[in-house]
């Protein structure tokens, strides 16, 4: 395993310096729906991972929020789960809070994970068991038991939340999870439906730092479930998770999309 996530590493590095090359350069971007951006860069890094880690492991399906899905890798224990680009509404606007995301999910659940953040000069990984690093040093989240004052990675808190501080925040999802496993952060949660590659990295990341990482409900997250979708993330330190449900719990509606 060791040997396996460094060459992952090798092949998000890869990625992450093709899209740096692209950044903040001319290329197509559009809409795929209303809100919802992509670029050419989205695409190329899409179809870089998917060769290089197609070679890497040819037995594992694919999900990648640029590749038309394929219930094929249902019937499969491995599984690579990518996004391209996380975050890339900061990646057309020229500013740092994006990621190469990959997790390799084996039997619904991560044990291999890397953001590669280039325009931050970071790089996380994250192994089952065997803990969670940015450039090389070892994580942990923050071991705050209160809920008031937890630091969220926000632009502006609700009025019910104004007993927590916001933080800078960068676009991509992953990235905010991980500020939770570097203890940069308390508290994360997205309260709608939401696609597994967002997540599956680091939902392993933040596991291995002593973070508690589950769904908006309080519930298990799952990976390679058939939609590929998951009802919101929470991740925060391990003494507020209750009471982070429990703010949460009036909020949460599953049956919205």
């Amino acid at each position: 395993m060791p040997e396996l996530a460094a060459e992952v590493a090798a092949i998000a590095a890869e990625a992450g310096r093709h899209a740096m090359a692209r950044w903040q350069s001319d290329f197509a971007r559009w809409e795929k729906g209303p809100g919802n951006p992509v670029c050419a860069v989205d695409l190329e890094v899409d179809a870089l991972l998917r060769e290089r880690l197609g070679a890497l492991l040819p037995e594992a399906g694919w999900l990648s929020e640029e590749t038309v899905d394929n219930a094929d890798r249902l019937a499969l224990s491995r599984l690579w789960v990518v996004d391209p680009i996380d975050g890339t509404r900061d990646y057309l606007r020229g500013r740092p809070g994006w990621a190469v995301s990959i997790a390799l999910v084996e039997n619904g659940q991560p044990v291999i994970g890397v953001l590669d953040a280039p325009a931050r000069g970071e790089v996380w990984t994250a192994r089952a068991g065997a803990g969670a690093w940015r450039n090389g040093m070892a994580l942990r989240a923050a071991e705050r038991a209160e809920l008031p004052g937890a630091r969220v990675p926000a632009d502006q808190l609700p009025r019910v939340d104004r007993d927590l501080v916001a933080v800078p925040k960068p676009n991509s999802i992953a990235l905010r999870i991980a500020m939770v496993a570097a203890g940069e952060a308390d508290l994360v949660a997205t309260l709608r439906w939401g696609h597994e590659w967002d997540i599956a990295a680091a939902v392993l990341l933040a596991r291995e730092a002593g973070a508690a990482v589950t769904d908006a409900l309080g519930q298990a997250l799952g990976f390679n479930t058939p939609a590929g979708e998951a009802y919101g993330v929470l991740a925060t330190t391990q003494g507020i998770h209750a009471a982070a449900v429990a703010r949460l719990a009036d909020r949460v509606d599953p049956g919205k999309r």
